[in-house]
């Protein structure tokens, strides 16, 4: 367990660049290779669809471990987690950047991935138990930034890299980094002292969670490839419905489970983990959309894309702290509900977007976007955190984690399969990629895919109403 000193302003704010530091590369990658795909698999001599794998891997690895590591960080030390994390990660990261094939690549993504998840599930955790409560909507947007700023910049610091450098050095780039933060993280870290508990791990539990994920995500993979309604997909969306409902019942009857789901009884806390969610798909509806609105439909070179790109992440670090700051010191639900309002009238504005629209328009309505985005991350990860028992702090910040990771594919997911039902229904067969020469078939698709996201967002506006007017009820 940590030790539970006060700890002075500045020790905390370095405590909270060095979780970011990581959080921001662990999220990074998991966006940033879709950029270099095309490079990699000419490099490779493999297959695109093969090479998307590196991709699906880290995803489906992560959120299939966030729950295990967030529970032995509430028994181990979450800080003692947190630190493993770090040295797997960056020793993945550099055998990724190895080129001996994809078999190898998949490997090093692995071991890139239980590094990533160690870190993702207990950064909110130790956050949330360094940092004071006149502090803590601060520390939330801290996090929070290097979370978002990671799921965001991905394509475009991957197209700004492999303007100078190859494909390896999206993943090499790290292991500087990691170095930097694994030393930094030595002198600023609280020392953990060692649980007399004896360790205990659901291990079915934990089995069947990881089957439901993969089984699930790789369904998903396949019916992008093969369509949804094909027999592996629904094989894959059945066989995960039966592990969802046998991993509750596990849960329910194992002693130590996984996770205890009691966690959820709690109200606040899981209308905020699921509006979490439902912002992060959100979000990745501009992430996917932009490069091929920007390189496909406008003709822009990608070092140019990324740089308008950046636009929607250099919004949210500006917001973020302000957000952390304003979050702390006025009610945070009204922030949340407010923000979400922000990012309602931002997406509403892509349903008017067309191939002559001016670019600069394209930047302010992305940079719009995220500078709201920033105000609805900081105080909706305090409140989950707030709400959540201090004995599972770690867990919390592992659904927390899951939420997001959830979110990032099913937005990748729902937006590529909305998009490419519109193009295929205007060309009359099916369409799995740029319609080359039919400017109004994409654009009538961006808007008919934005719709949902905008959709999704409304959903999430609602549920943040239902939680301020229930919380206001819980007042009186």
């Amino acid at each position: 367990m940590e030790e539970n000193t006060q700890l002075s302003p500045r020790r905390v704010n370095l405590i909270l660049v060095a979780l970011g530091m990581f959080t921001f590369m662990s999220t990074l990658d998991a966006s940033i290779v879709n950029i270099a795909l095309p490079v990699m698999a000419n490099d490779l001599s493999i297959p695109m669809n093969q090479a998307t794998w590196s991709v699906s891997i880290y995803l489906i690895t992560i959120s299939g471990l966030l729950t295990l590591f967030g529970n032995l960080g509430d028994q181990l030390g979450k800080i003692r987690v947190f630190k493993w994390g770090t040295y797997i990660f960056t020793l993945g990261s550099l055998l990724a950047g190895i080129n001996l094939g994809l078999g190898f690549l998949l490997l090093a993504r692995v071991v890139q991935a239980v590094g990533a998840s160690m870190t993702m599930s207990n950064s909110f955790g130790i956050s949330t138990s360094v940092a004071p409560a006149n502090m803590r909507a601060r520390a939330m947007a801290t996090i929070a930034m290097f979370v978002s700023l990671g799921s965001i910049a991905g394509p475009a610091v991957g197209g700004l890299i492999l303007s100078i450098l190859k494909w390896p050095f999206i993943f090499w780039i790290n292991v500087p980094l990691g170095l930097i933060t694994i030393v930094l993280g030595e002198f600023i870290f609280p020392k953990t002292n060692r649980t007399k508990e004896l360790l205990t791990i659901d291990w079915i539990g934990t089995i069947i969670f990881f089957m439901m994920i993969a089984i699930f995500f790789g369904g998903i993979n396949v019916a992008q490839e093969q369509g949804f309604t094909a027999i592996l997909p629904i094989v894959s969306y059945i066989l995960s419905i039966i592990l969802l409902i046998s991993f509750i019942k596990w849960e329910q009857r194992t002693s130590k489970p996984l996770i205890d789901l009691s966690i959820f009884k709690e109200k606040m806390f899981t209308l905020s983990v699921i509006t979490s969610f439902l912002v992060f798909a959100s979000g990745f509806f501009i992430n996917v959309l932009l490069p091929f609105y920007l390189e496909n439909l406008r003709q822009i070179k990608p070092g140019v894309a990324g740089m308008y790109m950046m636009s929607y992440p250099l919004a949210m670090l500006i917001g973020t702290p302000i957000a952390g700051v304003i979050a702390d010191r006025f009610d945070r639900e009204y922030v949340t509900f407010f923000a979400l309002t922000g990012i309602t009238l931002g997406m509403s504005g892509w349903l008017f977007m067309t191939d002559q629209s001016p670019l600069y328009f394209v930047a302010m309505l992305s940079a719009w976007t995220g500078f709201s985005t920033s105000f609805f991350n900081s105080p909706n990860n305090a409140i989950t955190m707030s709400n959540a028992p201090k004995s599972q702090l770690g867990v919390a910040g592992a659904i927390n984690a899951l939420a997001r990771n959830v979110g990032m594919i099913s937005g990748t997911t729902i937006v590529t399969t909305t998009l490419y039902i519109s193009m295929s229904k205007q060309m009359g067969h099916q369409v799995t990629t740029y319609p080359v020469g039919h400017p109004t078939v994409f654009v009538n698709g961006l808007h008919f895919a934005m719709f949902f996201g905008m959709f999704l967002v409304l959903i999430a506006w609602s549920l943040t109403g239902y939680r301020l007017i229930l919380r206001l009820h819980n007042k009186n």
